[in-house]
């Protein structure tokens, strides 16, 4: 085999080593971005791609938990999407700053719309207060394709640290800062559960996008890597002995 097909070759695999690595990240049911103070109000977007070749997704359901219950979430209204947010009484009463919480936001399902082939879409929520004893909240997802089947997004973290099959949408919380101005604008954005959506932008997008071209240009850096070394190791093979 020549010089060239053999470079050729082994672009062609490294490559799709990338590819095949790269792709079931990117394929997630994903909160983003992917961490909030504790204490505050924040606005969020489940970013949710379509995995099938020959099946579009129609719905997408949403569980919000009844541990660490928000006392107010909104969302932003989606053209070609109807949304249903469920309010239901808690398991037992959550003491919060505005008192014990006895019912709270337990669902949001988004239907009517399509996310077809090769597409994502983002649906938006703010929401809050978030807790102040825990690090982290999750929120089980329902996919729902066009041919019936439903992909549930809700496995826990693996005990080896690896990454579950289909995980769950997880909010990481964080210690808040002590920024009083970004605390005031977050909270002004939150509206109470019964209110109307809230139809106030959201940044999400723009962290979509670079989200997104860091993980490309982080799988073409791979590429580049593996065959600058295998092209080495080739040139090696090929300098004759003195």
């Amino acid at each position: 085999m020549s010089f060239v097909r053999r470079t050729a070759t082994v672009f062609a695999a490294a490559t799709a080593l990338t590819v095949g690595l790269a792709i079931p990240a990117l394929a997630h049911v994903t909160i983003q971005p992917g961490t909030a103070e504790q204490g505050g109000f924040t606005k969020v977007a489940f970013r949710v791609p379509n995995e099938r070749d020959d099946a579009s997704t129609v719905k997408i359901e949403v569980d919000f938990p009844t541990d660490h219950p928000l006392a107010f979430v909104s969302v932003k209204p989606l053209p070609g999407w109807d949304v249903k947010v469920t309010q239901g009484k808690l398991p037992k009463p959550v003491k919060t700053e505005y008192g014990d919480l006895k019912e709270a936001v337990t669902k949001i399902v988004w239907s009517g719309g399509k996310i077809n082939s090769g597409e994502f879409q983002e649906f938006e929520v703010s929401m809050g207060q978030l807790p102040k004893d825990t690090e982290s909240l999750t929120f089980p997802t329902k996919q729902t394709y066009s041919g019936g089947e439903v992909v549930t997004w809700a496995d826990p973290p693996k005990a080896d640290g690896t990454e579950a099959e289909h995980p769950a949408p997880t909010l990481k919380l964080v210690p808040a800062s002590g920024d009083d101005d970004h605390h005031g604008m977050a909270s002004a954005s939150a509206a109470p559960a019964g209110a109307a959506p809230s139809v106030t932008p959201v940044a999400a997008s723009s962290a979509s996008t670079s989200d997104g071209t860091a993980r490309l240009l982080g799988g073409a850096g791979l590429v580049v890597g593996v065959i600058g070394i295998v092209i080495g190791a080739l040139g090696l093979r090929r300098r004759p002995t003195s």
